[in-house]
């Protein structure tokens, strides 16, 4: 049991030998050093494709609060590549990411990747693998001699401006007096949901008044 006043603490066991087990950090500026020789090695690996790596497309970011955001995402879509003029076995190979699983649901994610392939398309260069070049090939083996590497960020994804409309009153109560499409489709589902409890009382109700048309007949 602890003591109920202010004072000190009878036979304490604070002595946890603390010093031993404390983690230092001195390799930090090590690491850092590998790490920047490393990035080094692998541009120099890579050259003359840019340190970046791979041309990826512009998506929509997940969730209410980032949906109105574009993102770089994992690879253009077959569709994309399509509608680009670009075979899906010829993308890797030319540093184009593939993803086979993401689809297209909007007509403007597909035309800005559409074209963003096409600028990276036209800016690409092309080098022989064979050590002795055809003649339409040595144009492309001097530009290599002359070419620098891409060390920024490859192609990056511009954001929509978002522009703000004024709307008058006027305009206000002309679009609060158009049809609505929520209202229509809870309609027409509700519509769909009741159609044998509605079908169930039209023949009551038809019923009802033939028995009351005999009844008025033998009155």
């Amino acid at each position: 049991m602890p003591s109920r006043t202010n004072g000190m603490i009878p036979e304490s066991h604070l002595r946890k030998d603390w010093d031993r087990r404390v983690k230092t950090w001195f390799n930090q500026p090590a690491r850092k050093y590998r790490r920047h020789q490393n990035r080094l090695k692998k541009a120099a690996a890579v050259f003359p494709r840019p340190v970046a790596g791979n041309l990826r497309p512009g998506v929509q970011a997940p969730t209410n609060k980032h949906n109105s955001l574009r993102r770089v995402g994992r690879g253009f879509t077959l569709q994309e590549l399509k509608a680009a003029g670009i075979k899906r076995s010829e993308a890797p190979k030319i540093g184009i990411a593939v993803d086979y699983r993401r689809r297209n649901k909007s007509d403007s994610s597909l035309s800005y990747n559409v074209q963003r392939l096409k600028e990276y398309r036209s800016k690409l260069v092309i080098l022989p693998k064979a050590h002795k070049p055809k003649e339409s090939q040595k144009a492309a083996v001097e530009e290599f001699a002359k070419a620098t590497q891409h060390t920024g960020e490859l192609f990056p994804v511009k954001q929509t401006a978002h522009v703000l409309q004024t709307v008058t009153k006027a305009q206000l109560e002309e679009l609060r007096k158009a049809p609505s499409s929520y209202v229509t489709l809870k309609q027409a589902r509700t519509a769909a949901r009741l159609v044998g409890v509605r079908e169930k009382r039209r023949k009551e109700a038809e019923a009802k008044a033939v028995l009351a048309e005999k009844k008025a007949t033998k009155a």
